[in-house]
């Protein structure tokens, strides 16, 4: 049956802002009785027409890997940021090199990852994405000691906007690393020290950090990341910016 397209859009809309996450089409659907359930290509075209909608407003309607969802606009986030106390997020070079290999190589073994790099990977990294759910462990390497093979998730994909991994920027656009160093906002060199400090009191003897686009290692040393939440970290490899 065809539904009131002006009612679906309200419907859909209302549900999208309840719900405070990412909706499937299929929970959409699930909203409607059997009986009086809009089409499949009615709730697409409802969906378009409140992203159209929303141009040129505060907030965006996007498709990411989990669903649709509201989010604030892109160029807004340095103002609404402010509604927090908490300082954004920052990432160490290595952090980000590490996530950079993943999301373009994947599946990987932290082997793989440090023949790249040219360094050894930092268990304290490994542990930092896997908490955050950006990777996860998606089957071992037919070798001996049976490596891990790692990739990102879903969650990856929510985080910095993305519906498929298809979204993600051409190596093509990843040629310095180093002119993307002021957007990706790394910790200054005295911080970086003083976490290096307190991550090798769990994982010691690390060596320093290589570019992913250097043939030759750099001085940077590696650094533990925080917990808190970044609106607007970029990857070392030019990721899409996350959204609030």
């Amino acid at each position: 049956m065809s539904f009131d397209f002006y009612l679906l859009q309200r419907i859909l809309e209302g549900a999208l802002l309840a719900a405070g996450e990412a909706l499937t089409v299929e929970r959409m659907l699930a909203l409607f009785d059997e009986g009086a359930r809009p089409e499949k290509d009615e709730l697409l075209a409802a969906l378009e027409t409140l992203r159209e909608n929303c141009q040129g407003r505060g907030y965006d309607l996007v498709e990411v890997a989990s669903g649709w969802r509201f989010q604030v606009a892109e160029d807004l986030a340095q103002w609404v940021n402010r509604l927090w106390d908490e300082k954004p997020q920052k990432y160490s070079r290595a952090l980000l090199e590490t996530i950079a290999l993943i999301a373009y190589r994947q599946p990987l073994t932290r082997s793989d990852i440090e023949e790249v790099r040219g360094v050894a990977v930092s268990s304290h990294i490994i542990k930092t994405l896997a908490e955050r759910e950006w990777i996860k462990v998606v089957g071992h390497r037919d070798v001996p000691g049976r490596p891990s093979l790692y990739a990102t998730t879903r969650q990856f994909l929510d985080y910095f906007g993305l519906k498929s991994l298809d979204e993600l920027p051409s190596l093509g656009e990843l040629k310095d690393i180093d002119s993307l160093n002021q957007d990706l906002a790394l910790l200054d060199d005295e911080l970086i020290v003083e976490r290096e400090q307190i991550a090798a009191a769990h994982d010691t003897g690390e060596p320093t950090t290589a570019s992913l686009f250097d043939s030759e290692p750099e001085a940077d040393p590696e650094s533990a990341p925080q917990d808190s939440v970044a609106a607007d970290a970029d990857t070392a490899s030019a990721l899409p910016e996350r959204h609030t």
